[in-house]
This record gives C-alpha cells, sequence and structure tokens, in this order.
C-alpha cells in the first residue's frame, strides 16, 4: 500500500500538473485544492524538491511548479522517493537489496523468484503511469 504521504505528492504532483506550464502555486493553495494538510504537504514538497521533481521561487509571488515533465515523472518514481522499495523483501529488490538472513541459497529460493516476478509486473505498471496519464483521466 502507498504511504499517506506518497499519497499526497502524488496529489499535489496531479494539481501542479493541471496547471498552466508559467504558473507558480502556493503551498496554500495545493494544499486547498488538493485536501493535504498544509505543513505535511510542506515537508512533501521539499521532498519533491530534492527529488527534483518540482521546483520552487521564493518571495510574495513564489510557490512550486513542476521542474520534470509530467510525461516523465511515473508512479515508480514518486513511490520510491517516499515509500522506498518496490519489491516486497530486500533479496528481491533492485535499488534496495539485501541478502535474507536466513537464506541458504539465493539462486534457488523458491520465494525470492515468485517475489522478483511481481516486482517486475508491479515495475512494470508503475512506470506506465505517469502523471500526465493520470491527468488526461
Amino acid at each position: 500500500m502507498l504511504s499517506q504521504k506518497t499519497k499526497y505528492a502524488l496529489k499535489a504532483l496531479l494539481y501542479l500538473a493541471e496547471q498552466d506550464v508559467d504558473h507558480i502555486s502556493k503551498t496554500v493553495e495545493i494544499a486547498e485544492a488538493a485536501s493535504i494538510p498544509k505543513k505535511f504537504l510542506e515537508q512533501i514538497l521539499l521532498d519533491l524538491k530534492r527529488g527534483h521533481f518540482v521546483g520552487s521561487k521564493q518571495g510574495k509571488f513564489g510557490g512550486y511548479y513542476l521542474l520534470k515533465s509530467k510525461n516523465d515523472i511515473t508512479l515508480a518514481d514518486i513511490h520510491r522517493l517516499f515509500d522506498g522499495a518496490i519489491a516486497l523483501l530486500p533479496c528481491a529488490s533492485l535499488n534496495f537489496y539485501e541478502r535474507c538472513s536466513d537464506c541458504v541459497d539465493e539462486s534457488e529460493c523458491l520465494l525470492r523468484h515468485g517475489l522478483i516476478t511481481i516486482r517486475e509486473e508491479t515495475l512494470k505498471a508503475m512506470q506506465g503511469i505517469t502523471i500526465a496519464s493520470l491527468v488526461k483521466k
């Protein structure tokens, strides 16, 4: 399941994606439109900024905007940023791999092979869904 933080990050990105390209959205504007608590949203936007998904402008007319194209931001990107691995166990993960301490032989582990299949299919689906594709629906 997606964490609440990831869900809110996606909602914020969807809001930003629906705005005109040159529009800069204030935090309070995003929070109200996407029904996200403002303080929580501020933390999320900072994480998205560190991840190079959004940019910000300071000052009276400041706010946030998409830095990366809405066509290039996938569910997999945002899930990994906020929730970490897509795999169900560390031994099946691409980016967060760790060997299981109770595994005798990884190459023979039936559970690992099954979970790698699940990871591959989940990753394929999540990479196929972009912010732009969600906005179109």
